[in-house]
C-alpha cells in the first residue's frame, strides 16, 4: 500500500473538496505525460492504479515480432520467451517501466500536469459553489477602494462592486461587513467572476427573504418591487392565506422586520402596500400616501387615468415625480395624474362617466409616468413628500 499517497490525496479531497478519482485520474495523466517524455511517444504505455491502496504499475505493451524494427513498440521472439516461454509471434507482451528511471524533466513535467489538474478542479469546484448563489445575497468584508470600485472580500474569492452598482451616497470602510446581491458568475481562465449589487430591485426582496418568515416559506409572495436606491422603494405583497396579513407580516411588531431591512440599507425609504389583481385598486395603492378620488385604467393601452384632490396632488407626484415614477413601475401601467380641479375643466369627469377607460389588470412593468404641468405659480412644498404616510411605510 501506498500509505503516503493515499493520505495526501485524503487530504485534499478534504481540504480542496476535490474527488480522488479526480486526482487519481490526474496522476494516471501525468504517468503517461512522462512516459511520452521520456521514450518520445506513450500510445502502448498503460498505467494500472488500485484506488483503494492508490499502488501503481506503469506497463509497455509490445508485440512480439521475429525482428524488431520498432523497439518502442515491438519486442523478438528470443526475448519474450526468455519472460514466458508460453509466449508466441504475435502476443502482447506488458513490460514494466520504472517510474524512478525517469529523468528530471519528464518528473518536472508529470508533476506539473497534477498540479494542472488540482488547479482546474479548484476552479470548477469554487465556480459551482458560488453559481449555485446566483441572484441571492452574500456577507462580504469591505478590503478596500480600487478608484471608485470596491473591492470585498467573500471567503475564497474576492468581488468588485462597481461604482455604477453602489448606492449614490454610501461609504464604506475597511473590515466593513456588508450584504451584497450576486447578479451573475462568470467561469473564466483565472477562476470565477462575481457580479455583485446594492442597487438591484431583487437586493431588497432576497433582504425580507431572509428577514421575514411567510415572505420565505411562500405564505405571502412579493408580487412586484420598484425601487430608486438609496431614496425610496416600493413594494406590492400578496397573502395566499386569508388569515395572513401581507402587509403587516413584511412589517412586523412595531417595525421590527421591515425596519432590520431599511438599517442595512442605510435609512432608504420602504413604502409595503397591498397587491391587488385589479388594476384600478392597484394603482390606488401603488400611488399611497396620497389619497384618491378615482382611477381609471385601460387594459389594452397601458394607460391610467387618475384623479387626486386638489391638495393631494403633489403629494400623488411626489418629490421631483419620484411617486408617480415608483407607482407606474410598480404597476405597468402609464399614469396621468390630474387634480380634481383639472378634471373638471377638461371635463374628464363626463368621460368618464359614460366608460371610456374600462378596468385591466397587472402587465409588465413600464417606467413611463405623463404627468400634468402645474400653473407656473405653484411651488412645491420641500416636505411634499413626507407627509402622513399609511401603515406599511417606512
Amino acid at each position: 500500500m501506498n500509505k503516503e499517497l493515499l493520505e495526501a490525496l485524503d487530504l485534499l479531497e478534504k481540504e480542496k473538496n476535490i474527488s480522488k478519482d479526480t486526482l487519481l485520474e490526474a496522476i494516471e495523466n501525468s504517468l503517461l505525460t512522462a512516459c511520452k517524455n521520456h521514450f518520445g511517444k506513450a500510445d502502448n504505455v498503460r498505467v494500472i492504479i488500485n484506488k483503494d491502496t492508490c499502488d501503481f504499475s506503469v506497463y509497455a505493451e509490445k508485440e512480439v515480432v521475429e525482428e524488431v524494427e520498432d523497439p518502442l513498440m515491438q519486442i523478438s521472439l528470443a526475448e519474450a520467451k526468455m519472460m514466458d516461454v508460453k509466449y508466441d509471434l504475435g502476443d502482447i507482451v506488458q513490460i514494466p517501466i520504472k517510474s524512478k528511471e525517469f529523468g528530471r524533466i519528464a518528473t518536472q513535467n508529470a508533476k506539473n500536469v497534477i498540479l494542472q489538474k488540482i488547479r482546474e478542479e479548484e476552479r470548477k469546484v469554487l465556480y459551482n459553489d458560488w453559481y449555485c448563489k446566483e441572484k441571492d445575497v452574500v456577507t462580504g468584508i469591505v478590503q478596500r477602494y480600487v478608484g471608485r470600485n470596491v473591492s470585498i472580500d467573500l471567503g475564497k474569492i474576492d468581488a468588485i462592486l462597481p461604482e455604477s452598482e453602489q448606492v449614490k451616497g454610501e461609504v464604506f470602510r475597511p473590515t466593513e461587513r456588508i450584504k451584497l446581491y450576486i447578479l451573475e458568475v462568470k467561469d473564466t481562465p483565472k477562476g470565477p467572476r462575481i457580479s455583485v449589487s446594492r442597487t438591484h430591485p431583487d437586493f431588497v426582496k432576497r433582504l425580507f427573504e431572509a428577514e421575514v418568515a411567510e415572505v420565505k416559506d411562500g405564505t405571502v409572495e412579493i408580487k412586484a418591487i420598484s425601487r430608486e436606491p438609496g431614496s425610496r422603494t416600493k413594494m406590492a405583497v400578496w397573502s395566499n392565506d386569508p388569515n395572513v396579513d401581507p402587509v403587516g407580516a413584511c412589517v412586523g411588531l412595531n417595525g421590527a422586520r421591515v425596519n432590520t431591512v431599511v438599517n442595512e440599507l442605510r435609512g432608504e425609504k420602504i413604502d409595503i402596500i397591498n397587491w391587488d389583481d385589479n388594476p384600478a385598486y392597484l394603482i390606488e395603492n401603488a400611488l399611497s400616501p396620497a389619497k384618491v378620488i378615482y382611477v381609471a385604467a385601460d387594459e389594452d393601452a397601458r394607460e391610467a387615468q387618475v384623479i387626486v384632490p386638489d391638495y393631494q396632488l403633489s403629494l400623488a407626484i411626489g418629490k421631483e415625480g419620484q411617486n408617480a415614477r415608483l407607482a407606474a413601475r410598480l404597476t405597468g401601467y402609464k399614469i396621468d395624474i390630474k387634480s380634481e380641479t383639472q378634471a373638471r375643466e377638461l371635463g374628464l369627469f363626463d368621460e368618464l362617466e359614460y366608460g371610456e377607460y374600462e378596468g385591466g389588470y397587472e402587465g409588465e412593468i413600464d417606467a413611463d409616468v405623463e404627468l400634468e404641468p402645474m400653473d407656473e405659480s405653484y411651488e412645491e412644498p420641500e416636505d411634499a413628500d413626507y407627509q402622513e404616510e399609511p401603515e406599511g411605510s417606512v
